[in-house]
């Protein structure tokens, strides 16, 4: 029997995809080159038996936050959100900055800046739920909150270098400012880099930074769970390298790279598609480090335990510094994402020992090794790091590649992300998911809204093949 619908990985836009279309009633099947389903979302022991480390992401505020996955009823498939005293902290050298989830209580912590703090986010956060709708699909579209989205515009056009200057006089606000604004992966002073910056920070006090209990392999299982329930199918294990390798179907949704989706469409693609695809643009690369350690990291200012997630960088020229330089070279003292889960959840490691999630931009695809100025830069804010550590593992940008190749040059963004990068991805159209051959969708991070966990290119992917070839509407 011919399927409605084939869906190319697992991912979350892939298992986004196909929750999608089996709410509306179609026959779909998932296939996953992989033994186990979640693409970047994976869990792993990477390190030490006892010991479960996020291999992709690992702080979810868009996933929580996401308006697809609110919809559905994950919990009820065993996802549970464990939520950090605190989103964020920020170390410097006199002591820690703290982005709580109380937007006044954040505002306490930064002296004069806080009443700008709160200038620039509240009103976002009041409205944060209309926004997300906007801003988390294509751009060229008309916005559902036409004025809304407008002042989040005027806010979110400058650069993130600009709003700092701008709005911010002290090095705590700043450099909070700045942790956030590195997550872009482009230099501080790129156009548009407020507005990714604004999204993160809403994101905190609207809905917090939680992950999920056990691992994000957590949410990939939910997502799985809840597609089985509704008659979904996902075969793991299989490759697919052309269009001989899919099964017959009505459409073809592919959670891959431009390169992959070009591979299956062979021939029949346009010229000019393809040479779209072909010269699609990505942003640098990371490397990555998950550590076993045999405790809690020795942060010199102990109010850095209270956040999962931890900007390591030093004050805000420090890191619009490092982020200047990032897609061109390894920088000296360079921006560390980091994750400290244990200490919130304590299952995903032996008792009394921990995990520590890390990485720091490279340039795309670079073979260079940033491991000794990441420890580096840990030491500096928690002296005796080293001592604590049991094992490292290092996945350069190539592994990652390797790995998946949405992840290309160890970008894990799905593409550049300045304005361009967000408005032709991968081609301008307001509907980007759309391929010039019939039936056939990209739903990758490649698409909007692009990178982070969140489903919304799969879901709008599906929207999109709906309405396109079947003349339904979405589930409500």
């Amino acid at each position: 029997m011919t399927l409605d619908a084939v869906i190319v990985g697992a991912g979350p836009n892939g298992l986004s995809a196909a929750i999608t279309l089996a709410r509306a009633g179609l026959r779909v099947q998932v296939l996953e080159t992989h033994g186990q389903v979640g693409g970047g979302l994976q869990s792993r022991a990477l390190t030490l038996p006892g010991f479960v480390h996020d291999y992709g992401s690992a702080i979810h505020p868009l996933a929580v936050a996401s308006p697809a996955f609110r919809q559905w009823p994950l919990h009820a498939f065993g996802l549970r959100w464990v939520h950090p005293d605190a989103p964020v902290a920020h170390p410097l050298p006199g002591g820690a900055a703290l982005l709580e989830r109380d937007l006044h209580a954040t505002a306490a912590g930064l002296g004069p800046d806080g009443p700008a703090w709160v200038r620039l986010f509240a009103p976002l956060v009041r409205e944060h739920e209309a926004l997300l709708e906007d801003i988390l699909r294509p751009l060229p579209r008309v916005p559902r909150h036409p004025l809304l989205l407008a002042r989040f515009g005027l806010r979110g056009l400058p650069s993130a270098a600009w709003i700092s200057q701008t709005h911010f006089r002290t090095p705590q606000a700043r450099a909070l400012w700045a942790g956030l604004a590195a997550h872009t992966t482009l230099p501080l002073t790129t156009p548009g880099t407020a507005a990714m910056t604004l999204v993160l920070g809403l994101l905190a006090h609207a809905v917090g930074w939680p992950f999920p209990a056990g691992g994000a392999q957590a949410l990939a299982d939910a997502l799985h769970a809840y597609l089985r329930h509704l008659g979904g199918e996902v075969h793991t294990g299989v490759t697919v390298r052309g269009p001989g390798n899919l099964p017959p179907a009505r459409v073809t949704l592919v959670d891959s790279s431009p390169r992959v989706l070009l591979a299956l469409l062979g021939d029949r693609a346009p010229a000019r598609y393809r040479a779209a695809l072909e010269g699609f643009r990505y942003g640098p690369g990371i490397q990555k480090f998950d550590y076993a350690l045999s405790g809690p990291v020795p942060w010199q200012d102990p109010r850095v335990a209270r956040a999962a997630t931890v900007h390591v960088g030093g004050p805000a020229p420090e890191i619009a510094a490092a982020e200047a330089v990032a897609a061109q070279r390894i920088p000296a003292r360079p921006y560390v994402l980091t994750a400290q889960h244990t200490l919130f959840d304590p299952s995903r490691a032996p008792a009394g020992q921990h995990t520590f999630w890390a990485y720091t931009h490279i340039p795309n695809g670079s073979a260079g090794d940033a491991q000794g100025a990441v420890e580096a830069q840990l030491e500096r804010f928690a002296p005796g790091f080293g001592e604590r550590v049991l094992a490292c593992t290092r996945t350069t940008a190539a592994q990652l590649q390797g790995f998946s190749p949405v992840f290309q040059g160890g970008d894990v963004n799905g593409g550049r992300g300045d304005l361009w990068g967000l408005l032709a991805r991968p081609v301008p159209s307001a509907t980007p998911y759309r391929t010039p051959v019939k039936g056939v969708y990209l739903c990758s991070s490649a698409t909007p809204p692009g990178g982070g966990i969140h489903g919304m290119a799969g879901y709008h992917a599906a929207l999109a093949a709906l309405k396109d070839e079947f003349r339904l509407q979405a589930t409500p």
